[in-house]
């Protein structure tokens, strides 16, 4: 039975899948209750059943899976408590269509898939409404508008004929929020809402959510794996592995008192600031690798004077063009980097850190000779002589091309699903002419034993592997080559915590063993704290700040570094994040960052102020060090 404050109570929930006739159980005997106007977070890793028993308390379960025990008890305080048990509903009857949308809603992880890209933000929202609701026309559009401005659109009338590709991915994940919320649902599940989100507008998203739970005193059934997340948002906390609660209970006692070790491991896996020199992350399944003979161990001389690569003044423009089959075309120029000078030294980390569309990955591009630069100039020295790597044609860049490799952000669409690992791993080989096919072999199978795989995988295709597995192909297909800088895009930004610490710690006992030289590309500082020995940090194609990671983290010095650092959540009750400054305009709003870092058109060129210990910082050329926040 539920009591009087309960809106939704699972009892011993069981689901399986049908495969090749058999049952495989992913949910087994999950409990927990919702109670009316609280948040509850349900955590765990992925594939421990988070997704599916949302999915069951929604309807939506794939046609494979069905209920196989247990209750889901939806008490709706709209219907005088009237109690109703989702489990036994036809999940295409009217009574589940009644509910669905109306008093229980979703809002998915990935907002650009979950939106249609041929229908507006605006008739996507209606719909929802006109679904549920006889309204009139006018009447539809002027709800939904009102929706889209109480999620935080700042020109809800020109959003409604929006597509969703003309939205930032804070947009659009607002977008989604509004979809949900239309109908006024008691629930809101909210399934990692912010997982592909930077920092700073995860933040805003959500508190977002925060404000429109309480605004709308809905009840919200928040599923993640960031405890960062969990700390700032929820009520009451349910950890889930392989499909069973290991605990639950009040937020307070999750993050003060944590007593089954699954929850202990979860929270010694995530990357802080308070981390002591040379402390490592716990991950849950540490990576057992070896390192044969194939691969070349780099001798680093620190004390070199030349860096391994340098970076100066490059900048790289976009052209975009408006018009039509009638209408004269105007061409917009859009900087994405902009006098960007930086060095990589050898050995070293170099953190690049920022939001997404500040140049990021277009300066890796541009390193990689993926896109040409408009101007600047790019050095490669791996003691055997400067090379300009802009310059470089025909053999002469197909030669140099191992000396810089990549592992990129999504291990899904990054390897081919249509060749088997053997295939992935042989590849850069067979194209550069290494070996013939028995030593081509013998290094592909050192690869795999190099990222802890089992060779006896490789013929296996990257669908049959884990996220991390597969992320750890990704980095074994970029040491192939012996290169001597790695360029990590992103490469744990879509793992799970555990998952993460598993690929950090491979990645840094890698740098360590084999003399490698990383540049680290991140919008989470807190990862970055962890692998770099400097950071740089870029806004809108500048770079606004460098320094050594310890000074940095010590004393950021320009406005957008703060609000990045404050952007990031600790799985830490006793520091919250401070959402009313967060959201005042988002991290780079330049109207909020002072005389000192004005970027207006009017303002004279910026320069690179140093401040000390290889600390420097982007203000206007008339500003002292005495001046700035050191």
């Amino acid at each position: 039975m539920t009591s009087r404050n309960d809106l939704i109570r699972v009892e011993d929930l069981r689901v399986a899948f049908t495969l090749q006739g058999n049952l495989l159980e992913v949910v087994r005997g999950i409990s927990f209750r919702i109670k009316l106007g609280s948040i509850v977070a349900l955590v765990g890793e992925s594939g421990s059943g988070k997704s599916v028993t949302a999915q069951a308390i929604l309807g939506i379960l794939p046609k494979a899976a069905s209920i196989t025990g247990g209750k889901i008890l939806f008490c709706d305080p709209k219907n005088d408590g009237e109690v109703t048990d989702i489990a036994t509903l036809d999940r295409d009857g009217e009574d589940m269509r009644m509910l669905r949308g109306a008093r229980i809603s979703m809002i998915f992880q990935e907002p650009m898939t979950s939106l249609s890209p041929l229908h507006t933000i605006g008739n996507q929202i209606e719909e929802a409404l006109t679904l549920h609701h006889t309204v009139e026309k006018g009447e539809a559009r002027g709800l939904t508008e009102d929706m889209l401005e109480l999620v935080g659109f700042p020109d809800p009338h020109r959003a409604y004929d929006m597509y969703s590709f003309e939205l930032s991915g804070g947009l659009r994940q607002r977008a989604m929020i509004a979809m949900a919320l239309i109908c006024r649902p008691a629930l809101l599940i909210a399934d990692e809402p912010t997982t592909a989100l930077d920092v700073t507008v995860q933040a805003q998203v959500l508190n977002q959510l925060k404000v429109l739970q309480e605004k709308l005193d809905m009840a919200v059934l928040l599923i993640t794996h960031d405890l960062g997340v969990v700390a700032n948002m929820a009520d009451e906390v349910v950890v889930v592995y392989h499909g069973e609660v290991m605990e639950a209970g009040p937020v307070k006692e999750i993050f003060t008192s944590p007593e089954h070790p699954y929850l202990q491991a979860l929270l010694h896996a995530i990357p802080h600031f308070d981390m002591k020199p040379g402390e490592r992350l716990e991950s849950l399944r540490e990576v057992k690798y070896e390192i044969g003979s194939a691969l070349e161990r780099k001798n680093i001389d620190t004390d070199s004077a030349e860096p391994l690569l340098t970076i100066a003044n490059l900048r790289k423009t976009y052209t975009t063009r408006k018009g039509g089959f009638f209408r004269d075309s105007a061409e917009n120029k859009v900087v994405a980097v902009d006098d960007v000078s930086l060095t990589v030294r050898r050995g070293e980390c170099l953190g690049l850190v920022g939001e997404s569309g500040c140049g990021k990955t277009t300066v890796s591009k541009m390193i990689m000779r993926a896109v040409t630069p408009d101007s600047g100039s790019l050095t490669f020295d791996n003691g055997n002589g400067p090379v300009d790597v802009r310059a470089l044609e025909g053999q002469a860049l197909q030669s140099f091309r191992p000396r810089i490799q990549m592992v990129f952000q999504d291990p899904f669409s990054s390897l081919s699903p249509r060749m088997t690992v053997l295939n992935i791993l042989r590849e850069p080989l067979q194209i550069h002419n290494i070996g013939n096919d028995a030593e081509r072999m013998e290094t592909v199978t050192e690869l795999m034993r190099v990222v802890g795989l089992d060779p006896r995988f490789l013929n296996r295709y990257p669908h049959s592997f884990s996220g991390g597995q597969r992320q750890r192909v990704g980095i074994a297909r970029a040491l192939a080559l012996n290169p001597d800088l790695l360029i990590c895009d992103e490469p744990v930004s879509a793992l799970d915590v555990s998952v993460q610490a598993q690929i950090l710690n491979l990645l840094k006992n890698l740098q360590n063993e084999l003399g490698l030289t990383y540049l680290f590309i991140s919008h989470n500082l807190a990862v970055v704290d962890y692998m770099a020995d400097r950071i740089a940090v870029m806004c809108k194609g500048n770079l606004v700040e460098v320094a050594p990671r310890e000074v940095l983290f010590r004393n950021p010095v320009h406005p957008y570094t703060r609000a990045l650092l404050k952007a990031v959540p600790y799985p830490d009750l006793s520091r919250p994040l401070d959402f009313e400054a967060i959201n005042a305009g988002g991290a780079s709003n330049t109207q909020v960052w002072g005389p000192q870092f004005n970027v207006s058109p009017e303002a004279p060129k910026l320069i690179h102020l140093e401040l000390g210990e290889e600390h420097t910082v982007l203000v206007n050329p008339n500003t002292e060090a005495g001046e700035l926040r050191v």
